[in-house]
């Protein structure tokens, strides 16, 4: 058997989590819930839950204005443009990046874990980023940047 290439591990499972992370956003837009509402929150008989008022920011940001999980679909769909690059950044040093690969994934967690839907994507994002550290850990390049070594940019 072959040994584990740990960031294509890691690739697969961002691509993963950024196509739930569009999905999440989306339906973000439409059922509009502050994940985390339930910790300080008061549950009354007629109404259920109530957040507490110290909760008013991310009952601002992501109930009465879906701004964060706005920006957690444009984290996600930049992630995508990254791990399935796009023409435009194939081969290109954003593309080659794992360190910048696990800065977008921690964005993409952050803001995800926020609003109900984001959730998952979170949990893979994570998941994502352990592996992507682990990859940097054991000093693992990419096949494009292996190709491009010693190839500057003179003619």
């Amino acid at each position: 058997m072959g040994n584990l290439i740990w960031h294509e591990y890691a690739r697969y499972v961002a691509i993963t989590a950024s196509v739930y992370g569009v999905w999440a956003g989306f339906f973000g837009l439409f059922y509009r819930k502050f994940f985390w509402d339930f910790v300080s929150g008061t549950l009354r008989d007629p109404g259920g839950l109530q957040p507490a008022a110290s909760s008013a920011i991310f009952i601002t940001l992501i109930v009465k204005a879906p701004i964060i999980p706005i920006i957690a679909t444009i984290i996600a769909l930049f992630n995508l443009a990254i791990e399935k690059p796009l023409p435009l950044l194939r081969g290109s040093s954003i593309q080659r990046s794992l360190v910048l690969r696990v800065i977008v994934l921690v964005f993409q967690t952050l803001f995800s874990v926020l609003f109900y839907q984001g959730t998952n994507c979170a949990l893979w994002s994570l998941i994502a980023i352990f592996c992507y550290v682990r990859a940097i850990a054991l000093g693992e390049k990419m096949e494009v940047a292996k190709d491009n070594r010693g190839k500057g940019g003179r003619a």
